[in-house]
């Protein structure tokens, strides 16, 4: 196991370190993609071991949470190091996105990019957990500089969401992501992160969280909350995290065992375990499985190579993602289906 100082000596190698980031946050969402909605209960009925991609056969299609942290890498990569600037091409870019009908997206992200398209500059009142899935890779980029990881954590959040508790949400998981760089001890990491949190509600099902100890993903879920709002999604997130973050898969398998919204969570959790323990530790063939084309792997590591050569990124076709989008949505929609029928 490294020490301390030998993950600070290393923490300049960052292009992999961005790479593990973005890879983790995608595989993790492809898994648990076709269980976002389903109970626990039903989850690990139909989904004992989430260890292959389920949406269409063997291929791993990503979501909106990594689409949008995709979208915030290419938004810091093009603003060398300038916040307003970043905040404007992320605003675009969310804009394109959101008309490239992508699917699955919270309610409270579909009204902010309902703004944004009149030319708003801010986001919602939402606390949601679409600002904080997203906030992993702010947290790599800005891993030496704690003030600017809250400040872009904060502006960036603020996009689409306003909430005091989305946004502390967004700075706790860019936080946690950017710990990982520096140490290997979950409980440290973790309680050292939580120091940006303010909001009393965060605060309180945090530290129930850190006191729950050993127990099922399933009861954690039943007791943390497993849905998206983002005092649940810190919460449960933590948790998994912690108690089962040894490997980068059973850390994954445990977030998508609790239910709920499975995508979003399993996202959170890989972005933070890919960081923690590498690319190395994401298994090779579902990063091969993944769908290619934008925000496949050749994109994101291509992201995290300009994101570490501070090069700009080119901008993808974007027809491509218009029409893998109309493909998927039938797909979509019957996984969609297929969540009520009881058995």
């Amino acid at each position: 196991m490294q020490n301390r100082g030998q993950r600070q000596m290393q923490i300049h190698n960052s292009v992999n370190h961005f790479r593990s980031c973005l890879l983790g946050i995608a595989v993790a969402d492809a898994l648990g993609l076709p269980m976002e909605g389903m109970s626990a209960k039903v989850v690990a009925r139909r989904y004992p071991a989430p260890d292959r991609f389920h949406i269409l056969g063997p291929i791993g299609f990503v979501s909106d949470d990594t689409e949008q942290s995709a979208l915030v890498a290419q938004s810091i990569a093009r603003s060398q190091d300038d916040l307003e600037l970043a905040a404007k091409h992320f605003r675009n870019a969310m804009r394109g996105w959101f008309l490239r009908l992508p699917f699955g997206i919270g309610l409270g992200t579909v009204r902010a990019c309902l703004r944004l398209l009149v030319g708003m500059k801010t986001g919602v009142n939402s606390a949601g957990n679409g600002a904080a899935m997203r906030a992993a890779i702010i947290g790599v980029y800005f891993a030496d500089d704690k003030d600017k990881r809250l400040a872009w954590g904060r502006q960036l959040a603020k996009v689409t969401h306003t909430d005091e508790r989305a946004i502390q949400g967004a700075q706790f998981v860019a936080e946690v992501a950017a710990l990982c760089l520096t140490s290997t001890d979950r409980e440290q990491i973790l309680r050292q992160a939580a120091e940006v949190i303010t909001e009393e509600s965060l605060q309180k099902t945090f530290q129930t969280a850190m006191g729950l100890g050993e127990t099922t993903p399933a009861e954690a879920g039943h007791k943390l909350g497993n849905s998206g709002f983002v005092v649940h999604s810190l919460a449960l997130s933590a948790w998994c995290f912690l108690h089962h973050g040894d490997r980068y898969l059973d850390g994954v398998h445990a977030t998508i065992a609790a239910g709920g919204d499975t995508d979003t969570h399993a996202a959170i959790v890989g972005g933070w375990l890919g960081t923690l323990h590498g690319a190395q530790s994401i298994p090779a063939p579902l990063i091969k499985s993944l769908a290619g084309g934008p925000f496949g792997e050749k994109h994101l590591s291509v992201l995290a190579q300009c994101l570490g050569k501070k090069q700009k990124p080119k901008y993808f076709f974007w027809p491509i993602a218009l029409m893998r989008n109309l493909f998927l949505y039938p797909i979509v929609l019957a996984h969609g289906f297929r969540r009520i029928i009881p058995f």
